[in-house]
């Protein structure tokens, strides 16, 4: 049970009034959460104050301290520092890491110590490289509480023995000690300290927009909520925690604090396990898919040794030198790599990366959710339109809204701050008006303000500026093309018209009037406005980015479909959509988002590609039901309301300037928020990712193909093919032939698409590209036994094949990491050709080397050279033709 329901449930019926006893408790007191506040949010005022036991003197203070007892701190939660340990841990837990550990302890009680060190020491490179380059890229965690001020006004009281009468007083405490039944005190400037009911207010607005992305402020006034609320964040008379005053005064008192908040509900969601994301499941299903060749290839290769050669310990190190000769040890540092190259390369585009394998799941990204307000929008109000009566640009409109924002007093909301944007009427204002005489200040029944100034001549003008219907209320005449004119009813229509065309097409509309006044007054009233001449309007607007178009194309071209998720309404997204050639194929709102199910969530989150008025739980149900489907979702968002959704997608992506929980959520931080930005992201992403793949086709099939050849050879030689430490140095100069593949050029097709793991592509590569090596392994195990009688000779023997397979598979790695033909179409970065042929070399020199008695090599035949060229020269073209072939028939590399 929730502590707000145990406290609820104290309440003692001689506090409730009878008609309350059942219903109350029957509605309020199963409740928790947001849908607590919803219901708090439609109670009268008596009924608010006996189901929080306060009143409008406040809590006593020792109340107070006893509720503060039971609901605890007012904390969303507490600053977390990320700990290098647990970083280190997580990295170690990899499926990778772990199949390695293993085969190194059992090298190790196996005493073979030169195995169990090679394959260590690749495992703790790459997990320290890994941890060192999360560590470094991390933040200091959960800073959510630094969403909400130090401290707040509230109205207390303290019982004397003396008077027993309480002696109420505002006072300032820090916000963490705040409970449930505070009287809270606001005003512009203030951060909302907790969920609040307005109890009174005046010209009361609240920017919600670290909640809701969306940057107008909401009108917030003291009314009953009793219509149906689709979303909490539409109650009018429910302040929260988080957001802050924009505009007015108020008192409110408090429903919920800390977790129990609206924002709490998000920070919980937050808190949950971390879903998997598709690169955490493509390396888990990579590495289950070599345990399963190991599980086979491991005990045939011992069995048939042990009974063909009846040495069963040299059987079983030599079978667990093919398990280490299976397993891509060097992939973990591969990955790392790139990865480390991909997060370098995106800090230079003014791109964070605080989660390696983001990257990739940056490239594999098919579909991008993102929010309207900063992305596609310029994340500013700006006046579009200043016309007059008939629709028609008015400079005399700009010139009255001008002054009329300039004269007011009080915090200027965001319309005011567009207006004063035209700083060239500034002068007009000092010159031609330079007294304020007056101010009839905004209420919320009016729905219009003005300002009275005086002119040079000391004549008085009023001008005043409001909603539309409103102000053509008090209008009785209207301005047209430069003409004063009567407003008839006949006029009504058009007038109408041109307010709802702007609407329609998202803009907001402000009507401006004016009326010059003959007879001077020292003060003005409400009654004044009266028979004014309706000059005309201005419309405001959330205006397109210019890059929007151009990176909403790109993002097409390369296979990434962009969904809009925005908590505004559909007109005005659909107006931005339209305004960057965004097709508009289907709409949700939130409201329908809620009555689904998580199958019918399935089927419509496909067909639509536009979302709106949507909640948190809504973006994240979204995107779930995306990955569901089997897409790599990215998500934007850069608001409190965004950070389900950014801890549920598979690359999370904020701004710089976005709330600390949502950056703190992200994967990826953009310091400069632009589609154009992310577009370049995803082509780098999908670059790594065909590096990574690379190394997996070449390591995997290569191997694969080896112990094919080991199986075989196990069988009809009387002696083991390969020492087991030829086979593990072998398969680490393999790999290290590929540890520049991080510096690879990418051909350019290959990141036309998103790129995803394909276990399946991976397994059929390596069953018909592999055995292609294993065609020249059984050509060489005839030339070494029939042309250098190597049967009596094993050293000579597993020195020929150890030459001829280091330096076939490195060969090889030019022929894989391309669709085209190798050298002529596609040439390899000049870092893997320089490291490819220093294995070669290096393959070449050791049978010669100080270290060869130690490997178990011997000097070869000068013919063997010759025959060594040629059966090379065959492998490649073979393995061109089995690639062609693989590419006609499955159309995957």
């Amino acid at each position: 049970m929730f502590k707000y329901d145990h406290f609820f449930q104290n309440i003692t019926t001689s506090f409730m009034p009878k008609h309350l006893k059942a219903s109350k408790q029957n509605i309020i007191y199963a409740q928790s959460g947001t849908n607590k506040l919803k219901k708090l949010a439609e109670c009268s005022k008596d009924e608010l104050f006996v189901i929080l036991k306060s009143s409008e003197k406040g809590l006593d203070k020792n109340d107070a301290k006893r509720r503060l007892q039971t609901f605890g701190k007012n904390i969303i939660s507490e600053n977390k520092k990320t700990n290098p340990f647990v970083v280190l841990y997580e990295n170690i837990k990899n499926p990778l890491m772990l199949m390695l550990i293993v085969l190194a302890s059992v090298s190790f009680y196996m005493n073979d110590a030169r195995t169990a060190i090679v394959v260590l020491s690749m495992t703790f490179l790459s997990v320290i490289l890994s941890s060192m380059q999360e560590f470094r890229s991390s933040k200091a965690a959960e800073e959510l509480s630094n969403m909400v001020s130090s401290t707040a006004s509230i109205l207390r009281f303290e019982n004397t023995n003396i008077t027993n009468k309480p002696n109420s007083q505002i006072i300032e405490i820090p916000i963490i000690n705040i409970v449930p039944g505070d009287i809270v005190y606001l005003s512009a400037g203030n951060i909302i300290p907790a969920d609040l009911r307005i109890l009174s207010a005046k010209d009361l607005f609240s920017n919600q927009a670290s909640l809701t992305g969306e940057a107008m402020p909401v009108e917030k006034f003291a009314i009953n909520d009793s219509n149906e609320i689709e979303s909490m964040l539409e109650a009018h008379n429910v302040c929260f925690m988080g957001s802050s005053i924009e505009s007015g005064t108020a008192v409110g008192i408090v429903c919920t604090t800390g977790k129990e908040t609206y924002l709490g509900s998000i920070a919980k969601t937050i808190e949950s396990a971390a879903v998997p994301t598709s690169f955490d499941i493509g390396i888990k299903r990579f590495t289950w898919l070599m345990l399963k060749f190991m599980f086979v290839m491991v005990p045939i290769v011992m069995l048939v040794n042990g009974f063909l050669k009846h040495d069963w310990i040299g059987a079983f190190l030599f079978g667990l030198s093919v398990a280490v000769g299976l397993a891509p040890e060097m992939l973990p540092m591969i990955v790392t790599v790139n990865l480390s190259k991909g997060a370098f390369a995106l800090s230079k585009q003014k791109v964070i990366v605080k989660k390696l394998s983001s990257i990739q799941n940056f490239g594999a990204m098919d579909i991008l959710c993102t929010d309207k307000t900063g992305t596609l929008t310029q994340n500013k109000i700006i006046l579009e339109r200043h016309i007059d009566a008939s629709g028609k640009e008015s400079n005399h409109v700009l010139e009255l809204a001008y002054l009329n924002s300039f004269y007011q007093t009080g915090l200027k909301n965001l319309l005011d701050m567009a207006v004063l944007e035209h700083n060239e009427i500034e002068a007009l204002a000092k010159n031609e008006y330079p007294q304020k005489i007056d101010e009839i200040p905004f209420d919320f029944v009016r729905k219009r303000m003005s300002v009275v100034v005086g002119k040079t001549d000391n004549s008085h003008v009023l001008i005043t500026k409001g909603a539309a219907e409103e102000m053509i209320k008090i209008s009785t005449h209207v301005e047209k093309d430069g003409k004063i004119l009567p407003l008839d009813s006949s006029m009504y229509n058009d007038i109408f018209k041109i307010v709802h065309d702007y609407n329609n097409n998202g803009f907001r509309v402000i009507a401006v009037a004016y009326k010059n006044i003959s007879i001077l007054q020292k003060s003005y009233g409400v009654s004044d406005e009266s028979q004014m001449i309706l000059a005309g309007f201005v419309s405001f607007l959330d205006p397109p980015k210019h890059s929007a178009k151009e990176a909403l194309t790109a993002l097409r071209e390369y296979g990434v479909d962009v969904k809009v998720l925005t908590g505004d309404n559909e007109i005005v997204t659909k107006k931005v959509c339209k305004d960057v050639e965004l097709e508009v194929i289907e709409v949700y709102a939130g409201s329908d988002i809620d009555k689904m199910s998580d199958d019918e969530l399935k089927i419509a989150v496909e067909k639509a590609n536009i979302f709106v008025k949507l909640s948190p739980d809504n973006k994240a149900r979204i995107v779930s039901a995306l990955g569901q489907n089997g897409h790599t979702v990215g998500f934007l968002g850069d608001g409190i309301n965004d950070a389900p959704a950014l801890k549920m997608a598979d690359v999370g992506i904020s701004v710089n300037t976005a709330v600390d929980i949502a950056k703190e959520t992200a994967d990826i931080i953009l310091l400069e928020r632009s589609l154009l930005v992310l577009q370049k992201g995803v082509l780098l992403g999908r670059k790594v990712f065909v590096n990574i793949i690379k190394y997996i086709r070449m390591g995997a099939s290569s191997n694969y193909g080896n112990m094919f050849s080991v199986v075989g050879a196990s069988a009809i030689l009387p002696f083991i093919p390969m020492q087991p430490i030829q086979i593990v140095t072998n398969n680490f100069l393999y790999d290290l032939s590929q540890s520049t593949t991080p510096t690879d050029n990418v051909d350019d097709e290959l990141i036309k698409k998103p790129r995803k793991w394909d276990i399946a592509d991976i397994k059929n590569f390596m069953l018909i590209v592999g055995p292609t090596s294993s065609v020249f392994d059984y050509i060489t195990f005839a030339v070494m036994i029939f042309v250098f009688n190597a049967w009596t000779n094993v050293p000579l023997f597993q020195t020929g094949w150890f030459v001829e397979s280091l330096i076939s598979q490195t060969l090889i790695i030019h022929i894989i990491r391309t669709n085209k033909i190798p050298f002529f179409q596609s040439t390899a970065s000049l870092p893997v050709i320089l490291m490819t042929t220093a294995i070669i070399c290096l393959a070449i020199w050791l049978p010669f080397s100080p270290f060869a008695k130690t490997l178990g090599f011997v000097s070869l035949p000068v013919r063997y050279w010759g025959i060594l060229v040629a059966m090379m020269f065959g492998y490649v073209l073979l393995t061109q033709s089995v690639k062609m072939y693989y590419i006609k028939k499955f159309a995957k590399i």
